[in-house]
């Protein structure tokens, strides 16, 4: 006989799973308490790497059920969520997911759906990126800069090779400028100041 669990899953501790394990049992799923699996963690997070989903993956055996009420409780990233049904499946077993009907994602019809879902995803961050890169573009054009600020200005990069050709201290150059001594040796290396 089939072991049933469920995954309910939240992004802040302000948040309750319960509302989710009453979703699942209005669905007609009987949980016993030590099946229910609640964790308080962002979608962001790779489900492998979320600490109760690990447990829970340890105790999950062949023909047990996974019940989750929506997709993204298994993660935001289409990517994650593939790879944590593939190794569900992989596995031999069967995730519900009450959002898109009660479907199990592992079934051909769940596969169908899971591809429907990547491919939209694929597309929206096809989209993401074209923007970003057009709005990088724009903005280069208009001369922004990207990145990091420099640590040092190029005033104070001369400065810097000047005392360096003096003869000062790596360590003290930087403390006077505020900076590391990695900082200081980049500038030493770019304008090939030899050490002294």
């Amino acid at each position: 006989m089939s072991r049933v669990f469920a995954y309910c899953r939240v992004s802040t501790i302000e948040q309750n799973p319960e509302n989710q394990l009453m979703e699942i049992q209005s669905a007609g799923f009987a949980i016993e308490p030590y099946r229910y699996i609640k964790e308080s963690v962002s979608g962001s997070v790779p489900a492998n790497q979320r600490k109760e989903f690990s447990k829970l993956l340890d105790r999950l055996e062949p023909g047990d059920v996974l019940v989750v009420t929506k997709i993204d409780r298994l993660g935001r990233n289409a990517m994650d969520v593939r790879a944590t049904v593939e190794l569900l499946e992989q596995r031999n077993v069967r995730i519900h997911c009450l959002a898109l009907g009660g479907v199990d994602l592992t079934s051909p019809a769940g596969k169908m759906t899971m591809q429907v879902i990547s491919a939209v995803a694929e597309f929206e961050r096809d989209l993401l990126l074209e923007r970003t890169k057009s709005g990088m573009e724009r903005a280069k054009k208009e001369g922004k800069r990207f990145g990091r600020p420099p640590a040092l200005t190029d005033d104070q990069k001369k400065e810097v090779i000047k005392r360096i050709g003096y003869g000062e201290s790596i360590s003290s150059i930087a403390k006077e400028f505020g900076t590391t001594r990695q900082t200081i040796m980049r500038v030493r290396a770019a304008n090939q100041v030899p050490v002294t």
